[in-house]
């Protein structure tokens, strides 16, 4: 990562929070319609084996303009620009984590959820009259590509998901509809990390104004050790969009959330380096942990903490 000018992250609080490194998309095409193919989508061997640092196809897009325009409003929250190679890291890694990186996950649904995910983050997309516990964050990503100028199949709803269970989007998997769909979301997965980051950026003055007193200084401290880490603004940015801001501090089971403020609140005092990103990794996992704890037993939320836990491990590493 470059290592700029530091940045205060928690000016609004009054502590010294400063970040390391790290752009936003703005696309654009040239005309309506279905999505033309430019590049060549991978071919089923290549799905299954997904090489992070190698993103197909992204480079030359059918849609006319891929350029990173910064907005100019990162010094107020703190969170500096990322270069196009980091978001493109990132964006592989999150399309892993999420989709294992096959195409075909881009329009999914989990077993034993009552949404559907939708692009490289699975952003929730709830059915009609479903009650968005989780939130509903995949109109609110169709918003934001509308608001960078790139046009979304006119087909799609903006607001609920047309399926209304799994059982649904798999008999629709296969039809011109969905097949574009996946195109669409396979087109913009540089866009798709640009608002998980930008989601992430607008959270970052609320951690510490959110946090009792008495907790301020820890959290500012370990948001500070974690960001001054290479690699530490892909663990934030990925948490965030795994488990959310954590800024409803009565949410959650029992009244125990499990976002971002809450690991940051978990973690034991740390330096930036190794040690923060450890840290930051092992409070996830015991956030987590407390999660499958207080969860509905008919849930069975247990039968995730494996693929958490490998999810969580990915922080471990100076990935950018």
């Amino acid at each position: 990562m470059k290592t700029g000018a530091v940045v205060a992250l928690a000016a609004v609080a009054g502590f010294g929070l400063s970040a390391c490194s790290p752009a936003s998309q703005n696309i654009k095409r040239a005309s309506g319609g279905s999505i033309p193919e430019a590049n060549p989508l991978p071919s089923q061997a290549a799905q299954h084996t997904f090489i992070m640092n190698n993103p197909a196809a992204q480079n030359a897009s059918h849609f006319a303009s891929q350029n990173i325009g910064r907005p100019g409003s990162y010094a107020d929250s703190g969170m500096p620009d990322l270069s196009v190679a980091e978001l493109r890291t990132i964006s592989d890694q999150i399309f892993q984590n999420e989709g294992s990186g096959n195409i075909n996950n881009l329009v999914h649904w989990n077993d034993g959820e009552d949404f559907a995910s939708m692009g490289i983050g699975h952003f929730t997309w709830y059915p009609a009259g479903r009650k968005a516990r989780f939130g509903n964050t995949f109109p609110e990503l169709l918003n934001y590509m509308q608001a960078k100028g790139v046009p979304v199949p006119a087909w799609l709803p903006r607001d609920h998901a047309p399926w209304h269970s799994k059982g649904e989007l798999m008999q629709a998997k296969n039809t011109r509809q969905v097949q574009e769909l996946q195109n669409f979301l396979y087109q913009t997965r540089l866009l798709q990390a640009q608002f998980i980051v930008d989601r992430t950026r607008h959270a970052m003055p609320k951690l510490v104004g959110t946090t009792p007193g008495q907790l301020r200084r820890h959290v500012s401290n370990n948001l500070n050790a974690v960001a001054n880490t290479p690699g530490g603004w892909y663990a934030l940015i990925d948490y965030t969009n795994f488990k959310g801001e954590g800024l409803n501090r009565s949410g959650g089971y029992n009244g125990q959330n499990w976002g971002l403020l809450q690991v940051l609140e978990e973690m034991r005092p740390s330096r930036p380096g190794q040690e923060a990103l450890h840290e930051f990794a092992n409070a996830a996992m015991r956030v987590l942990e407390r999660r499958v704890h207080n969860a509905p037993p008919a849930r069975n939320e247990r039968r995730w903490l494996a693929g958490w836990s490998n999810r969580v491990n990915t922080y471990r590493r100076m990935l950018v």
